[in-house]
């Protein structure tokens, strides 16, 4: 039974900076209204807190990868948004500088269908869809891409209050307390027609080792038939 991620990923970066956290890009379709934001902005890549942001940022903080891909340049594409945080800013520029669509960008891809699969389930996704809901997830974040292109990328330090300590400093601590961070986004994007494709073609050759029941094949017919209606 696959285990859904829910939330944060930790990944460790190195041995003076205990812990980074990736956060996926997209929201699931009850949530797309907003990104909710973590604290107050008091530095950028751009300079001082009054500094702009860039617009697919601003959008995205604002109100989510929707809106960001109704920016007119963006049309005809799909956009995501990889995001790390931490105290380490040395550790996760490098981050970002390495981040590539290679490696990472099918991960993302991955993120984004398994929400999809889930928001389209009546029942727990395993009970709705059978093996293929494990197996679709596992080869999209396998897949090539090589119509992505990373575009940009841009850091903001956070004053974060009122969260207890332990989320972030990994010192076992529960008070509430202030403290600055760093969050790193960056942007990739790929043409829709292309990504379409690449996943009804991975749809289409999904195989499983138990056959999905009537029911599963009903409901794995309807989602690939209606997948990019919100995707």
């Amino acid at each position: 039974m696959l285990l859904i991620f829910t939330g944060p990923l930790f990944l460790f970066a190195c041995a003076s900076q205990k812990k980074i956290i990736f956060y996926p890009e997209f929201n699931p379709p009850a949530a797309q209204a907003e990104t909710p934001v973590p604290g107050e902005i008091i530095e950028s890549r751009n300079g001082p807190a009054d500094a702009a942001l860039p617009e697919w940022l601003g959008n995205f903080l604002n109100g989510g990868i929707r809106r960001v891909e109704a920016q007119g340049v963006y049309w005809d594409k799909y956009i995501f948004i990889g995001r790390n945080r931490g105290t380490n800013l040395s550790a996760l520029r490098q981050w970002a500088e390495r981040f590539t669509v290679a490696q990472d960008f099918p991960r993302l891809v991955g993120i984004r269908i398994e929400n999809r699969l889930l928001a389209a389930a009546a029942l727990y996704p395993d009970d709705e869809y059978g093996e293929f809901f494990e197996v679709m997830i596992k080869s999209a974040s396998d897949a090539e891409y090589p119509e992505a292109l990373k575009e940009d990328s841009f850091w903001i330090k956070w004053r974060i209050s009122g969260e207890p300590a332990s989320d972030m400093s990994g010192e076992g601590e529960t008070e509430n307390t202030v403290r600055d961070i760093y969050e790193f986004f960056v942007l990739i994007s790929i043409d829709k027609i292309a990504l379409q494709n690449r996943i009804q073609a991975l749809m289409a050759n999904i195989q499983t080792a138990v056959p999905p029941t009537r029911d599963q094949a009903a409901s794995i017919n309807r989602i690939r038939q209606n997948f990019f209606e919100v995707f």
